[in-house]
């Protein structure tokens, strides 16, 4: 029998590098990144759905068409007549990235304004998956409808797997952001964090405190990644460490965090234990960040 995944968040139309001063138009955003993945790594046993909002217009149109194209279920998506979807534009330097984002009217900012809907969506998954900028994106109301519906997921014993992804720009209140993240790693069974981020926001010392805080919380397995310096694994009192591999060449560090989401959740759904999926998440990232853009062809990847 077929089970399912559901990433829920935002897909965007990216507008990236194309040298000679030229700019190349693709789709992507950190959850839909990672569903990407996700259907590259898993097995068919595996159906991967996109939860979101779009329009009704030609990009919209367009983007439905390049998530099915890529094996990516979009019978869960909601049209919201008269909106478009967001737009953002990658600058490289030393690849290393930096955005610049135009999503103020982005139809996925309402993916969770129908309950009715979202429950619906939630209940036919077996594997949720979402991240801290699919909670920013969406009005106070709207992300706590979606944590509880989160939380019921859990509670029936779901995995809820969570990428906090911490983006202040998006959020407009600091301490509602730290503890909107917080209650969304309490929604999770699974919590992937980058401690860059949890160091510059929570305030921690090192990894072990960010692995604390977020058990704390109830997070029954932490996957923290540290970039270059590996990740590590931990699930109750147990800490493994999966060093990183290094790329053949640095080209763009674009959905680094998120492709490894993507290769360590697509093996441990399959039933690789944690710190070989993790390894795996590893090494599809290092494929990743050697091309240019947040998706590249599933042929490119390690098998």
């Amino acid at each position: 029998m077929t089970k399912r995944v559901l990433s829920i968040g935002e897909c965007m139309v990216e507008l990236s590098q194309a040298g000679q001063g030229l700019l190349r138009k693709g789709f992507a955003g950190d959850t839909f990144n990672t569903a990407w993945y996700l259907r590259a790594v898993l097995s068919q046993n595996w159906q991967v759905d996109y939860l979101t909002a779009l329009g009704d217009d030609p990009l919209s149109e367009e983007l439905l068409a390049f998530m099915q194209k890529a094996g990516i279920g979009t019978g869960l998506i909601r049209r919201i007549p008269g909106k478009t979807p967001g737009l953002y534009l990658i600058s490289l330097k030393d690849g290393e990235r930096t955005f610049s984002y135009w999503r103020d009217t982005s139809a996925a900012r309402q993916l969770a304004d129908d309950a009715d809907h979202l429950r619906k969506a939630i209940e036919s998954a077996d594997v949720l998956y979402f991240s801290g900028i699919t909670l920013a994106i969406l009005t106070p109301h709207a992300a706590d409808t979606l944590l509880s519906e989160l939380r019921r997921a859990k509670a029936v014993g779901k995995h809820v797997i969570f990428d906090p992804n911490i983006r202040p720009r998006l959020w407009n209140d600091r301490q509602r952001m730290l503890d909107t993240i917080t209650a969304g790693a309490a929604a999770s069974t699974i919590v992937l964090p980058s401690f860059d981020d949890e160091e510059t926001h929570f305030g921690d010392a090192n990894v072990a405190e960010t692995i604390e805080r977020y058990q704390a919380a109830g997070v029954q397995r932490v996957v923290v990644k540290n970039g270059s310096q590996g990740a590590t694994v931990a699930e109750g009192s147990q800490r493994t460490f999966v060093p990183a591999v290094p790329p053949e060449k640095l080209v763009d560090t674009t959905s680094a965090g998120d492709s490894f989401n993507g290769g360590f959740i697509g093996r441990l759904l399959d039933g690789t234990p944690p710190a070989e999926a993790a390894a795996h998440g590893a090494a599809v990232a290092s494929v990743v960040i050697a091309h240019h853009g947040a998706l590249i062809e599933p042929a490119l990847l390690p098998s």
